[in-house]
Formats: structure tokens, C-alpha cells, sequence
């Protein structure tokens, strides 16, 4: 597939733009541990952790669900914004991307995702930012890309990129007609193959000098 320039570029947020797994781990082990069920490694909850927790937890915990819930997300809020790191390349790939309107589409739940947005001093990047529990649907679902792209006041389309890591973002960028871009070698996920996006970038650096090019290409091009 030949990319053409994007009229907008959302995003994806764990591991497509930041490192916040540890943060992640220890809200998910302190609700394990309160249900004296076995902890889970770093690379489990990497694996493991793509859909929202209000479609995860349930089949998980059953009907005591809201309670690991509350305890998940009272450990997150005390460390995650201590834990939230950028990503190698990407900073630099948010800069070129201010060429276009940008916004995150997050499983997270969007205060939490918000904080850390605002941790970061990211704000200025992006025109949308929206979490789980904040559409009707959370990720693979299309509402949450379609929200945001209301608030950037742009009809999705195929000229808008969705840059993710994993098959839940795949998924959601097919379910709302948008281009679906992997970030990253997916190996978490299956791989790139399993995965087939429309395009696929190694890492920040790759997709900011693709975003630079992209830039000084006409609109309709």
C-alpha cells in the first residue's frame, strides 16, 4: 500500500507512544493478589493486557469484577506517573507530526490517560484525547476513533492514519474505515504478518522521517 498524506493521525498510547507497563503490572498484580490468584510477569500483562478493563476484568474476576476494578485503579493512580516513560523515537515522530491534526485513542481509562498526557507536557500535541469508558465502546470498537475524530472535526476516512501496537488497534482503525499503522515489531501481539496493517514502522524515528516527507507532499496526492 502507498501511504499518501494524512489529513489526521491518531494514536495509540501503552506501548505505541509510551512505556507505562509497570505501572500497568502493579495495579493488575495488587487486584490478582486480593484474589489470591498468581501474579502476572511483565510479559504476561504485555501479552495479555489490549482489550479495556470493563471488557477484560469480567471473564477474569466474574461478578466481584468492579471490586479488582477499584483496587487495580487505586494502585495505577499512586505509580503511574512516576512509571510513564516515552518510547525511543517517538517524540521526535509527535513533532513531525504536528504537520497534521493528531489525538490519542487509548484502552486506558481516560482521567488516567489524561494525567499522563499532561505529565509529559504533551498537551500542545494533540486535539483529542480519548480513553476507555469514555465512548460508548472502548478499542476494537470503532466508537472511540470515531469521538475523537469529532473533536478534530474530521470524518474518518482512509486518509486517517491509526497508529498502534497491537490487533485490538488494527482492528479498530478497519472497524472505522481509517488506515491501519503498526508501530513496532508486534512481537507481543503475533508479529507484524499476523497483524497485517496497511503499513508498518519500525520505530519512531522511521515514522518521523515518513511524516517529514509526507509534509511537503499536496493534500490530495
Amino acid at each position: 500500500m502507498t501511504l499518501k498524506r494524512p489529513r489526521a493521525i491518531l494514536w495509540d498510547w501503552d506501548n505505541t507512544l509510551v512505556d507505562a507497563w509497570a505501572g500497568v503490572q502493579a495495579g493488575m498484580n495488587a487486584a490478582l493478589r486480593a484474589f489470591d490468584m498468581p501474579e502476572w510477569s511483565l510479559e504476561q500483562v504485555r501479552g495479555r493486557a489490549r482489550l479495556s478493563l470493563r471488557e477484560a476484568f469480567p471473564p477474569l474476576f466474574g461478578t466481584e469484577w468492579e471490586r479488582a476494578r477499584d483496587i487495580f485503579y487505586a494502585e495505577v493512580r499512586a505509580r503511574h506517573l512516576d512509571l510513564v516513560t516515552p518510547l525511543p523515537g517517538v517524540m521526535e515522530a509527535l513533532a513531525a507530526g504536528m504537520a497534521f491534526p493528531q489525538g490519542v485513542v487509548s484502552n486506558k481509562q481516560g482521567p488516567i490517560l489524561r494525567a499522563e498526557v499532561a505529565h509529559l507536557g504533551w498537551g500542545e500535541h494533540f486535539g483529542a484525547v480519548v480513553g476507555a469508558g469514555d465512548a460508548v465502546a472502548d478499542k476494537p470498537a470503532a466508537a472511540p476513533v470515531l469521538l475523537a475524530l469529532g473533536k478534530l472535526g474530521i470524518p474518518a476516512g482512509p486518509d486517517v492514519w491509526f497508529i498502534g501496537d497491537t490487533g485490538v488497534d488494527m482492528q479498530a482503525a478497519r472497524a472505522a474505515g481509517c488506515t491501519a499503522v503498526l508501530l513496532g515489531d508486534a512481537l507481543h501481539d503475533g508479529g507484524v504478518a499476523a497483524l497485517a496493517p496497511d503499513a508498518a514502522f519500525v520505530d519512531g524515528h522511521t515514522l518521523a522521517a515518513c511524516f517529514h516527507g509526507l509534509a511537503k507532499t499536496p493534500l490530495f496526492a
